[in-house]
Order: C-alpha cells, then sequence, then structure tokens
C-alpha cells in the first residue's frame, strides 16, 4: 500500500530531524539549530485559537527563530487563522512517493552512482554551492535510522549529491544537489534509482521525496521518474515579527 501523506510528514521528521523538539500546549514546537524551516516551524497538535498564537510567538522567538508555522493538509482552519493573524505563505512544498521497484527496475550505469557515509569534502562543497551549508549537514547527521549519503559523477567529475533516510520502510530522499554544469543529462533520475537500490537493501518498501512546487526542474524529475504527488504543506511566517 502506498504510505498516505501523514505517513510521510512522520517520514520526513525522523530522516530530517530538529536539533530539538518539544510540545507546550497545542503546538509542537522544532529548534532548528539553524537547520532551515523544516526543522524550526512549528506544528499544531489540536485545534488552535487565536488566543494562543502570541504564547507560540513568544516561544519561537526565544528560539532566535521568527514565528513559522508549518500548514498541512487538512489544516484550513489554522491557515486561515494565520492569514489573518498577518502570517504570510512561504514556500508550498510537494511530497511524492512510488513503490521500491518502480525505480529500483532500471539499471544503474557504472561507476556514475554512490552511497557513501560520512560525507565527503566534495559533497560537503557541492552541497555548498547549492546554499546547503553546515547546519544542514548536521540535520542529516541527527537523523537516528538507516541513511546514507548520494555521491554522482559524469565525465569523470564530481557532478551531484544528496542524502537519503528510511524510516519504516518509506526512505525519502533530501538535499539532492547537482552542480549546474552537469543538469539535464540524467545525473538525477540515476541518483535516485541509487538511493532506491539502497533503500531496498535496507529492508524499504516504499521511495519518497519532497521539494518547492516553484522548483519545476525537481517536479518534472521526480514526476518522470514516475513517482505520485501524495500531498503537500506549506509554510505561514510572521516577516517583520520583533525577534
Amino acid at each position: 500500500m502506498m504510505p498516505g501523506v501523514q505517513q510521510l510528514y512522520d517520514v520526513c521528521e525522523a530522516t530530517w530531524p530538529p536539533a530539538r523538539r518539544f510540545e507546550e500546549g497545542v503546538f509542537t514546537f522544532r529548534d532548528g539549530a539553524g537547520g532551515g524551516k523544516r526543522v524550526s516551524a512549528a506544528t499544531a497538535r489540536q485545534p488552535v485559537t487565536a488566543d494562543k498564537l502570541p504564547r507560540a510567538e513568544e516561544v519561537m522567538r526565544g528560539m532566535d527563530q521568527p514565528p513559522l508555522f508549518m500548514i498541512r493538509d487538512g489544516e484550513e482552519a489554522l491557515d486561515a487563522l494565520l492569514a489573518e493573524a498577518g502570517y504570510d505563505v512561504i514556500d508550498p512544498v510537494n511530497l511524492y512517493a512510488c513503490p521500491m521497484e518502480t525505480l529500483t527496475a532500471h539499471p544503474l550505469p557504472q561507476v556514475t552512482t554512490f552511497t557513501i557515509w560520512e560525507p565527503l569534502a566534495i559533497m560537503r562543497d557541492i552541497w555548498a554551492a547549492g546554499g546547503i551549508g553546515p547546519a544542514r549537514v548536521e540535520v542529516m547527521r541527527r537523523a537516528q535510522g538507516p541513511k546514507t549519503g548520494l555521491f554522482g559523477r559524469l565525465n569523470a567529475r564530481p557532478a551531484g549529491t544528496g542524502y537519503v533516510g528510511l524510516h519504516r520502510g518509506v526512505a525519502m530522499v533530501h538535499a539532492l544537489e547537482i552542480l549546474p554544469d552537469h543538469r539535464g543529462q540524467g545525473l538525477g533520475g540515476h541518483m535516485m534509482r541509487q538511493a532506491a537500490h539502497w533503500a531496498a537493501d535496507q529492508g524499504g518498501t516504499h521511495m519518497s521525496v519532497i521539494c518547492t512546487q516553484a522548483n519545476t526542474g525537481a517536479n518534472a524529475l521526480y514526476t518522470s521518474l514516475g513517482m505520485r504527488l501524495v500531498g503537500t504543506y506549506h509554510y505561514r511566517i510572521k516577516e517583520d515579527a520583533p525577534r
């Protein structure tokens, strides 16, 4: 059975974890330690009313983070509440999944893709060139389940990197980055298939990935590989809030 959207939310959190997570009132808060919105956004555990927002904002500012909420499928009431409170939408995200055999059925080209952990210096350099700095590499290191790095080469040159983790049978790829000079040559697809072969060897049954809706190239890649859109989420942020 294909994983549902709630399962993918759980896989995302397990494979890309915050530095700290705690509950207070109706919210779950996350300390991202500089690792980006995905590990810093608060989520609702129960229905939210407007009187709960000031304390939530205080908690997030206390972690030196702007007020930021993740809005998942089915949370239209929270979305409307935050819009009324002056929060802006940022980074709508698509979640894709497919059975592992959708990707493992295709052979991999030789000496093109590899799984490596810990990340090599060249992998960290490729991530850094794409804006994925040390704080996000630390997110990868925090993940407790099976995980590995992905490394790709084209024309005998380093060309791409990524990371994949596995949680309860579902693997998720994060931080897939191909150097600009090597894009459009099929390496992204090879690296996704490499991730699937690794995950299948770990007992995984399904592959998943997330990307922003604005990243047209990534969305086209994942649909071309036979992955199916399972759900979405987006953030609401108060950009002008005092820190």
